[in-house]
């Protein structure tokens, strides 16, 4: 199930005996256990009926242990074990043996793996209590896993993907009260992405900023998330298309900020490039000119353009802009040189 139906189900109250919440969206994960915890504890006395495990920290029979007691003075328990792959042998899914290899002490059960034993309690599980199971990563073939699957107990929480990003962003906007435009939306998730914890983070930011029931604006993304807009961005890479290696360095001075490292800026310079090189590949492919821009991702307006744009570069600049990118990248990361100095020096190699 996705985190919005395991959300939706525990506002209803449809609370399920056991949960995997699975995958490496880290937002969607802490929202869905936050979600389950306060379902069940609703009614119930604050402490009394709660307990929370690591993996490797604690065995499972600990974990076990908690999720088969009686509540007290409540419906129901709420029993988390974080950190599941701890528990996860390195190399394949479930031996035949169970993993009988590894140390009884550090399992914690006398037979089988602590993951072998939390798939055999999901075949029974007590009734009166909710135990959720979090990690980032399972192989797919181990027990808890398939039958998570089978009984339909799984939550996908993986991260949203770029083409989908400012969709979540409007989603989160719209749950705060406020409208924001597909554009400045989409701006908004290039440069506050791809974690969700970031995004959420800057909407939150520009709330308090425009004020309840305001539209977030491009000139709010711009004051209180990142002072680069869309357009400027635009000019930069038309500079370097058209080899106008002054016109490219007084935008850069004009945007860069020492603050953030020049990584937002670089990120928008490649995406901008990412979406020349998917263009350019669709028009090859044979698309005509609106259709290649639609899945490049480039806005209608700028479809015209960016085609004559893309007939004016001699061949193989894309690909050279693309490893340049990849070199400023490194430099910004790991350099003692300032990030004005890194991006200069990357303008000058793509103005070449």
């Amino acid at each position: 199930m996705t985190p919005e139906q395991a959300i939706q189900e525990a506002t209803k109250g449809n609370l399920r005996p056991v949960y995997l919440v699975l995958g490496e969206e880290r937002y969607l994960a802490d929202k869905v256990v936050h979600a389950l915890k306060e379902a069940t504890m609703k009614g119930g006395i604050a402490g009394f009926n709660e307990d929370k495990f690591t993996a490797g920290e604690s065995n499972v029979d600990a974990v076990l242990s908690a999720a088969k007691m009686v509540p007290m003075m409540a419906k129901r328990r709420f029993v988390l074990a974080r950190g599941l792959e701890r528990w996860e042998k390195k190399g394949e899914g479930d031996d035949d043996d169970g993993g009988k290899g590894a140390a009884e002490g550090k399992r914690g059960v006398k037979d089988g793996s602590p993951l072998d034993a939390l798939a055999e309690y999901a075949k029974a599980p007590a009734s009166s209590t909710v135990l959720v199971l979090s990690a980032t990563k399972l192989h797919a073939q181990r027990k808890i896993v398939t039958a998570a699957k089978k009984e339909d107990f799984l939550v996908n929480c993986e991260p949203v993907s770029r083409k989908a990003l400012p969709t979540v962003v409007r989603q989160m906007s719209k749950e705060r009260g406020h409208d924001i435009a597909p554009d400045v939306a989409d701006h908004l998730a290039e440069i506050a992405g791809p974690e969700l914890g970031y995004v959420a983070d800057a909407i939150e930011r520009l709330s308090l900023f425009v004020g309840e029931g305001k539209p977030i604006t491009e000139d709010a993304v711009v004051t209180m998330v990142m002072k680069v807009r869309p357009g400027s961005v635009w000019d930069l890479v038309d500079a370097l298309t058209r080899r106008r290696l002054d016109k490219a360095l007084a935008v850069l001075a004009e945007v860069v900020d020492s603050k953030d490292g020049g990584l937002p800026l670089l990120g928008l310079v490649a995406s901008n490039v990412r979406k020349m090189v998917k263009m350019d590949s669709a028009l090859r492919a044979g698309a005509n000119v609106n259709e290649a821009a639609a899945r490049a991702g480039i806005p209608p307006f700028k479809a015209q353009e960016t085609a004559q744009t893309l007939k004016s570069l001699p061949r193989g600049t894309l690909p050279a802009w693309v490893r340049l990118l990849a070199e400023a990248d490194r430099a910004l990361k790991g350099s003692k040189r300032s990030p004005q100095a890194v991006l200069e020096t990357m303008l000058i190699s793509m103005c070449r």
